[in-house]
């Protein structure tokens, strides 16, 4: 991974002089950058601009410019650069004395300059300079790009609006205000331009924040493929970035806005996103654009939960139709119908291994986890483990836990200490315990390249899980969930809400059970909304 960040002052070493490729047009050449990720952080609009234009063009005679600050010239000076395919800089001086601009304008063997809204070049020098007042028809007239109308741009649309431009037939953008450059004709006309040839195989990820307008115009003259991510600086939290990125996963991948430098393991995000394997309800992140609806149970039995009433076809159906009802009343997610599968089924007795532990074998899960995959559910392999540990019997279903739409609950309650058996007290796990879960499960996604996985926390008691205020909400692998199992009255469930809530640590996730027979009454999915706050990711039914 490479980053530039540009800071006043810095130079660059001068290109060729600009004038042409021999025959009177201006030359331009842009290649993509040798590194699988660039990432351009700078914070400041005119350095984002250089930063960008450095990553994707060594050449170009012709090179648009415009006054940082001015709407209305960076508009269409986009839409000038695009339709010619030169960089877009910006200066923050407004009057041409910006030294880094000045030198990208040398690096480039920039012979002429188009200065829309502005009346001198970055630098001066015997560079031809041609201003022009930031109107459609002046640029126009000084490019000779036949301009189409577009619909007027808003305060906070101008990155979409230049990422839609189109090269063969650009649209002359203007600001909604109204504000415009004013009167005025252009001082000349620009040199023909030869452009390069179009970096389609490079994808430009743009938070679409205000400092990455003029780079987003840049990566669009060089032809490359620009996707705004809605000022989101993790890859893997839209569909459509996956879906791009793993279009060709060995290309280059220009990451343009000062969020991306703060997002640590932007790489290994980006080639988990360039799998392109997506989550139930699209993506790679859990939340908060998903919300899930769970049936619980073991498959077979009854006894355990209402996912094993029924078939695994009839489950699938019974898990959509517990989640249909939530997609109105959660219409900022994708509701996702869910199984949590009792993988482990804590015993009575000793079992085999002397754990009080029935581990269910993988044969006899698969079937139901992949027709769940199959049908657009996520699973949860739930373990009881007795008197064994959570990562020995997450070993058992590691086969399982490597499919993309598959995680991870701890069921405390169940976890025995060696001389203790099962009815006769709470079990308890001890943070320790819980953050070499973490860890496990948290290399085992990232080794393989997996959207992040959830790991369910039950509990219902504080001290089911001693220091659970440390429990390791660091990885960004998982999403770590606290689910509240409290039942009977809901004065009571609200209270264990209340109470668990109260602990740390920050970044948790939620969920909240709803039984049918324990509790008094079980709320409808209306009363789950409007009465469990804030609103849990995770709703499953016992």
């Amino acid at each position: 991974m490479s980053a530039l960040l540009l800071a006043a002052g810095c130079t660059s070493s001068a290109g060729s002089d600009g004038s042409g490729s021999g025959d009177g047009s201006a030359a331009v050449a842009a290649s993509a950058p040798d590194q699988r990720l660039t990432v351009v952080a700078d914070a400041e609009p005119a350095a984002a601009a250089v930063s960008t234009s450095r990553a994707l063009f060594d050449e170009a005679g012709v090179v648009v410019v415009a006054p940082d600050g001015d709407p209305a010239a960076t508009l269409l000076g986009a839409s000038a650069a695009v339709g010619l395919g030169v960089p877009l800089l910006l200066d923050p001086e407004g009057a041409g004395g910006d030294e880094t601009v000045a030198a990208e304008l040398d690096r480039l063997g920039a012979g002429t300059v188009l200065a829309v809204g502005g009346d001198a070049a970055p630098g001066g020098g015997d560079r031809d300079v041609v201003t022009v007042p930031a109107t459609a028809e002046a640029v126009g007239a000084a490019t000779g790009l036949d301009l189409a109308e577009a619909d007027p741009v808003p305060a906070d649309g101008g990155a979409a609006a230049v990422a839609g431009l189109d090269p063969d037939a650009p649209a002359a953008l203007v600001p909604e205000d109204g504000v415009g450059g004013g009167g005025g004709e252009a001082s000349g006309e620009l040199p023909e331009v030869t452009r390069a040839e179009p970096l389609e195989d490079t994808v430009v990820l743009a938070a679409g924040t205000p400092e990455s307008l003029a780079g987003v115009a840049t990566a669009r003259a060089a032809g490359a493929q620009v996707q705004l991510t809605g000022g989101a600086t993790d890859p893997r939290a839209s569909a459509d970035v996956v879906d791009l990125v793993a279009q060709d996963p060995a290309g280059s991948v220009v990451a343009l806005g000062a969020g991306f430098g703060a997002e640590e393991g932007l790489d290994w995000k980006l080639e988990t996103a360039a799998t392109g394997a997506q989550l139930p309800g699209g993506g790679q992140l859990l939340f908060p654009q998903h919300f899930m609806v769970a049936l619980y149970g073991h498959p077979g039995t009854g006894s355990l939960g209402v996912l094993g009433e029924q078939d695994v076809d009839a489950s699938v159906q019974r898990a959509r139709d517990h989640a249909a009802p939530y997609e109105a009343l959660v219409p900022d997610a994708t509701v996702v119908p869910a199984f949590e599968i009792i993988a482990t089924v804590a015993s009575q007795f000793p079992t085999d291994e002397g754990d009080y532990s029935y581990e269910a074998p993988v044969e006899q899960l698969r079937p139901w986890v992949e027709a769940a995959g199959q049908a657009g559910l996520y699973v949860v392999l739930d373990l009881q483990p007795g008197r064994t540990d959570f990562v020995t019997q997450a070993e058992r279903y590691r086969e399982l836990l490597v499919l993309p739409h598959v995680g991870l609950a701890l069921d405390p309650e169940w976890r025995l200490a060696p001389d203790q058996v099962h009815l006769t007290q709470i079990g308890s796990v001890p943070v320790e315990e819980v953050n070499r879960v973490v860890t496990w499960l948290a290399d085992l996604t990232r080794e393989n390249r997996l959207p992040q996985k959830l790991l369910v926390l039950h509990q219902f008691r504080v001290d089911m899980i001693p220091g659970r205020e440390q429990v390791d909400v660091s990885r960004d692998e998982l999403s770590v969930m606290v689910h509240a199992d409290g039942q009977g009255p809901q004065g009571s469930k609200q209270e264990t809400w209340r109470v668990l809530r109260g602990i740390g640590p920050e970044g948790l996730t939620w969920g909240w059970k709803n039984f049918y027979d324990e509790d008094q009454p079980m709320l409808t999915p209306e009363e789950t909304v409007a009465q469990v706050s804030p609103r849990p990711q995770l709703i499953s039914y016992q």
